[in-house]
């Protein structure tokens, strides 16, 4: 049996989110296979072995459930497990499986522990995990293949707060003074800290209220096209699942439109012609590629008139709830939820 952890919450703005997917990620893992060990990180850092169900970790009563033991893991490669803190028990650990988003849990920095400490970690590796999150470093990594990304502008904070007036001029001479524009973060996930601005003013005010969220944005052309995305499986021969579409109930695909908007829905798979579809599939694994990613991750385009594709994102560690487009797209491809989850942690420990 697998000694496996499922580690959720975390730091980050997505810690809900994290939750619940880790909540349905529990619930679908096959008990005969994994001993599952459940590891809820506060909104603090601290960490927590707990037998909470998952409804409690969906919810995030999970932090107040009794016999939670505060723990940390081992960064001796000669332990291999989880450690009590203030205690002497040490859990052993094969595998781990961070399922957090965003900041210090997509990040690279909870891969980088479990590489110190020789845990096979599923997902992308600390390169990989790095690269992607922060999406400016992404432009440039994508820029060497033949995939066509959306026109940018890289705002950095210390330069704002200086002379906001002069990033605001240097954006609009970057652009033309054409609007729309998108500003986002460029390290977040979620559509969070996400704007759309319309004019100088609504700039301002975007830059101002996304820089709360990270010290480096992405000022990006508006691009008119349908929002498809494409979910990746494998390490050495990765595989691309058929195309999903978001048909967002927003003005764009923002967090409430992601997360809490029942008008928003998806279409798979998407209504769209052979040959865009296999278009879509080639660039979501030369961008796969191009990042070095593994396990998995879910690219993210607009498909435009004449079937022109053009990169959004990429997202190391998509969603894994009930309404999550990664679980969704193996499934319509002929891979049922509990049959992806233990080919993602195969594909972890055969690493």
């Amino acid at each position: 049996m697998i000694n496996l952890v499922i580690a959720f919450g975390g730091l980050s703005s997505e810690h809900p989110v994290s939750c619940v997917s880790a909540s349905n990620v529990i619930s679908n893992l096959d008990k005969t296979k994994y001993n599952v060990l459940k590891v809820g990180i506060t909104k603090k850092g601290f960490w927590y072995l707990t037998e909470a169900a998952p409804s409690e970790i969906a919810d995030g009563s999970w932090e107040k459930h009794d016999g939670n033991i505060p723990v940390t893991l081992s960064a001796s490669r000669e332990v291999k497990g989880l450690i009590e803190i203030n205690g002497s028990r040490v859990f052993p650990v094969d595998c781990f499986w961070p399922v957090l988003h965003g900041k210090y849990g997509e990040d690279g920095t909870i891969q980088g522990l479990c590489e110190f400490a020789g845990i096979p970690c599923v997902g992308p590796g600390v390169c990989a995990s790095a690269a992607s999150i922060d999406k400016s470093v992404t432009k440039l990594i994508v820029g060497t293949t033949k995939v066509k990304q959306a026109d940018y502008f890289l705002a950095l904070y210390r330069r704002f707060r200086n002379d906001p007036e002069r990033i605001i001029r240097e954006i609009e001479e970057h652009f033309g003074a054409k609007y729309p524009l998108f500003i986002k973060p460029a390290c977040e996930g979620s559509s969070i800290g996400v704007y759309k601005v319309n004019d100088r003013e609504e700039l301002r005010e975007g830059l101002g209220n996304s820089f709360r969220y990270d010290k480096k944005l992405l000022v990006e052309e508006t691009i008119v096209g349908r929002e498809v995305e494409v979910a990746v499986l494998g390490n050495d021969d990765p595989k691309a699942s058929v195309v999903g579409e978001v048909l967002a109930a927003n003005d764009f695909y923002d967090f409430d439109a992601k997360y809490e908007n029942a008008a928003s829905r998806t279409v798979i798979p998407a209504d769209i012609s052979e040959e865009a579809s296999e278009k879509l599939r080639k660039s979501a694994l030369k961008v796969y590629k191009a990042l070095e990613c593994r396990g998995l991750s879910r690219v993210d385009f607009f498909l435009c008139e004449d079937d022109r594709v053009v990169f959004n994102e990429i997202n190391t560690l998509p969603g894994f709830t009930n309404i999550s487009m990664y679980p969704k797209l193996w499934e319509v491809a002929g891979i049922p939820y509990s049959e992806l989850l233990d080919t993602l942690v195969e594909l972890a420990m055969e690493l």
